[in-house]
């Protein structure tokens, strides 16, 4: 019992020494206007409501299309004008093209490495230049055209001999076009068709799909310790650990798929095996970490 009580006198004193270190921070010059009421270590983000937009809609009526807030420790500035948005993708995109490094980054995304998170710089446009020309390019994508007709043509006819008989029945597609985007993007990547024709494929199919849909969960998931640094140390949720134990999940299993197709001695020209080649006279350019980070990308893709 007197255990508990030091630990809660600890943990209240640390609170209020981290409140007291909020309220007196120094204030930055020519911000943006704020709402005047800010609460002591988590800021504005009390105001947030469901659904967000409309609460910073209503924000913005008041203080006007630019506006700023306090999310625990971390400054925010929100713009509501199109022009105003305009300009800040146009002529101050480079200023603005960094993401705030959360905690889910630094597990899930190789420590800021991939290029949906990666800070601004040699590294990024170096991942953008592979994606462009290696990836996504017109000529590479072209390569792939007769994988993506067959997935077409398999949902086709799961459709017809599961439902062409019936007088009436209502059919769910929304997962069965995630299923058909995540099978074409495997056989893109691998070669692997994933529907049904191999056990083995089936269940890595399985589990890759569980470990994006995770991923995808946590990484859109808010954490209150990304703004609040007093809550990363309580952790009171295990998010930390669970972010944790989901990025060796998704690490050990992009691996596993890279040696497998890198073990492969024939075999049609996939996207990991052409990042592989590439990586043979690159090898600091395509390293399996790169790689691992382009896959994640694609996952990503492919569940917007």
């Amino acid at each position: 019992m007197d255990l508990l009580l030091l630990s809660i006198s600890l943990i209240s004193l640390f609170s209020l020494l981290l409140a007291f270190n909020f309220l007196h921070q120094p204030r930055h010059k020519n911000l943006p206007p704020s709402p005047s009421f800010s609460l002591p270590l988590i800021g504005h983000l009390h105001l947030l409501r469901h659904p967000v937009h409309r609460t910073l809609h209503n924000l913005s009526e008041k203080l006007g299309p630019v506006l700023s807030l306090r999310f625990g420790s971390c400054l925010a500035v929100v713009v509501s004008s199109s022009s105003l948005v305009q300009e800040c993708f146009t002529k101050n995109d480079i200023i603005l093209a960094n993401r705030p490094l959360v905690k889910s980054g630094k597990y899930l995304s190789y420590n800021y490495t991939n290029l949906v998170i990666s800070p601004y710089g040699e590294h990024w446009r170096n991942l953008r230049r592979i994606s462009t020309l290696e990836i996504f390019s017109i000529s590479r994508l072209n390569l792939f055209v007769g994988g993506r007709e067959d997935e077409v043509k398999r949902l086709l006819c799961k459709l017809w001999d599961g439902y062409s008989f019936e007088e009436f029945k209502v059919v769910e597609m929304f997962p069965m076009f995630m299923d058909l985007m995540f099978n074409i993007l495997m056989r893109m990547m691998s070669g692997k068709k994933n529907c049904g024709d191999d056990l083995k494929d089936e269940e890595r199919s399985k589990k890759f799909k569980e470990m994006v849909k995770q991923v995808l969960a946590i990484a859109g998931a808010g954490n209150p310790g990304d703004f609040i640094p007093l809550w990363n140390w309580i952790d009171p949720t295990c998010y930390n650990k669970r972010v944790k134990k989901l990025s060796k999940t998704s690490d050990e299993l992009i691996q596993q798929l890279i040696d497998e197709i890198r073990n492969q001695n024939d075999g049609e020209n996939t996207m990991i095996q052409h990042l592989l080649g590439l990586q043979n006279t690159q090898p600091e350019n395509y390293s399996d970490q790169i790689i691992k980070g382009l896959i994640q990308v694609c996952f990503s893709f492919s569940n917007i």
